[in-house]
C-alpha cells in the first residue's frame, strides 16, 4: 500500500501522537508499504528529509500563542493560502491508497480531508486529544469548535477511527455521531524493550534522591493534566512516609500544581525537572518507584511506558478504561476514583511501602503491556484496518 500519514505533531517535535505516527509510520515502511509523512515545519528539522524508509515533508508553520484556549501547548499549523494547492500536489505525486491522520482538529487534518474526497482515498483517523478543559468557559469554546470546524471537516471524508480508550469513545460519539464510517478500537502502543535496562543511579544523584521513595510523574503539565490531585495527595503520602519525593518530568506549561504544593508545604517534597530527553525517560523510571501521571482521567502513554518498564503505576482511571483488556486494581495497576485523593494517597502509600504489592503491580502490569500494547500488536491492528479499507475502495 501506499499510505500517507499526516499529523502536525512528528518528530523532532515531543509528544505523544507525535511518537506514536512515528513508530508507525517505521513499521508501515518495515513491511515493504510506501510512506510519505506530511507535518508541519519545526524548530531546525529539514524541510524534506528521507530515513527510515520514510519520505518527510515538513511544511511552513506558524505557532499558535501558548493561551489556555490553546491548552497552553505549543501548537504548529500549516495555514496559508497555498496550503491545499501544496498538499493536492504532493499527495497527487504519492498517489496514496490510505491517508492516515493523527488529531482531528489540526489544519493538515482538514486539508488532506478535502483531497480525500475530492480523490475519494479511505482515511483512517486517530483521535489522540479531547477538545476538553477544566474551564466552564472554555470548554464552552472548545465544544463550539468541535461543532463547528472539526465534525464539518469530518463529515467531508467520513473517517474511519481509532477510538484509543473507552473516555474517547465516549466523547466520539457524543461530539462527531453521523461524521463518521466506523470506529476500530486499537489501544496506543509502547516500544517495552525501549523502557526497559535504565539505570536510575545518575538520575538520583543529578536529583539529590539518594534513597529516598520516588513518585515519578512523565509528561507534557496542561490544564487537562495539571498534577493538582496529585499534589492534593501529597500531604497524607508524606504523613506516612515523610521522605517520598515527587518527581515532575515535563514541560511545564501549566503551573499551578506548584502554587499548590506552596500552599499545603509540601513543596520540598516537589522536583520540577522541565522537559528531558526521551533517552534519558528509561532512567527515570529505573529511578521510580511508583509512576503516577493524571491524564485527564484515563491512562496514557507515558503510563503504559512505565507499565512498560516494570514501574507501578497509579492512575484515577476506570476498570473498563481500554474496552476488552482487564484493569485489575491491586493486581497490574493500582486505580482510584476520578477525584477521590484519599484513595490516590492510599494507593501511593501502598506503592511506597509495600515491596511485596509493587513487586507484584509491576510485573503483571508489565505482562499486560507484553499482551496487549506492544507495537507490533499495533501496528498489525492498523494495517488490517488499513488493508480492508484500500480492499473496499477497489470493489
Amino acid at each position: 500500500m501506499r499510505i500517507a500519514v499526516v499529523n502536525n505533531f512528528f518528530p523532532p517535535r515531543a509528544g505523544g501522537s507525535s511518537h506514536l505516527s512515528e513508530s508507525l509510520a517505521k513499521g508501515y515502511a518495515e513491511q515493504g508499504h510506501e510512506v510519505l509523512v506530511l507535518t508541519a515545519a519545526y524548530q531546525n528539522a529539514p524541510a524534506v528529509e528521507e530515513r527510515d524508509g520514510m519520505r518527510i515533508v515538513r511544511l511552513p508553520a506558524w505557532m499558535l500563542p501558548q493561551t489556555r484556549l490553546a491548552v497552553s501547548f505549543d501548537i504548529s499549523f500549516t495555514s496559508r493560502p497555498t496550503l491545499l494547492r501544496a498538499v493536492r500536489k504532493l499527495l497527487d505525486e504519492f498517489k496514496p491508497d490510505a491517508i492516515h491522520q493523527h488529531g482531528q482538529f489540526f489544519d493538515l487534518t482538514w486539508a488532506t480531508a478535502l483531497y480525500a474526497r475530492k480523490r475519494r482515498v479511505p482515511v483512517l483517523l486517530s483521535i489522540h486529544t479531547r477538545l476538553e478543559n477544566p474551564s466552564a468557559s472554555y470548554a464552552k469554546v472548545f465544544r463550539g469548535l468541535d461543532a463547528m470546524m472539526v465534525k464539518p471537516f469530518m463529515r467531508r471524508s467520513k473517517p474511519r477511527l481509532v477510538v484509543m480508550d473507552v473516555l474517547m469513545d465516549e466523547y466520539i460519539r457524543d461530539r462527531y455521531r453521523g461524521a463518521y464510517s466506523g470506529l476500530d478500537y486499537i489501544p496506543v502502543g509502547v516500544d517495552p524493550t525501549w523502557v526497559r535496562g535504565g539505570d536510575g543511579r545518575g538520575v538520583r544523584e543529578k536529583h539529590g534522591l539518594g534513597d529516598a521513595p520516588v513518585i515519578l510523574s512523565v509528561g507534557h503539565i496542561i490544564p487537562l493534566r495539571d498534577r493538582l490531585m496529585l499534589v492534593e495527595a501529597l500531604p497524607k503520602v508524606l504523613a506516612a512516609v515523610p521522605d517520598a519525593k515527587l518527581l515532575v518530568v515535563g514541560q511545564v506549561y501549566y503551573p499551578l500544581f506548584l502554587e499548590r504544593a506552596k500552599a499545603l508545604g509540601v513543596d520540598h517534597a516537589v522536583i520540577s525537572t522541565g522537559p528531558v530527553a526521551k533517552r534519558e525517560i528509561p532512567d527515570y523510571l529505573a529511578a521510580a518507584t511508583v509512576e503516577c501521571h493524571e491524564q485527564g482521567f484515563g491512562i496514557g502513554t507515558a503510563s503504559l511506558e512505565a507499565m512498560a518498564g516494570g514501574v507501578p503505576v497509579v492512575v484515577p482511571a476506570r476498570p473498563d478504561n481500554f474496552p476488552g483488556i482487564g484493569l485489575e486494581d491491586g493486581q497490574n495497576i493500582l486505580l482510584c476514583a476520578p477525584g477521590d485523593v484519599d484513595a490516590m494517597a492510599q494507593r501511593l502509600i501502598a506503592g511506597l511501602t509495600d515491596p511485596a504489592v509493587a513487586k507484584q503491580v509491576g510485573a503483571n502490569g508489565q505482562d499486560l503491556i507484553d499482551q496487549h500494547f506492544t507495537l507490533q500488536r499495533v501496528l498489525e491492528r492498523h494495517l488490517e484496518v488499513l488493508g480492508t479499507m484500500v480492499a473496499a475502495r477497489g470493489r
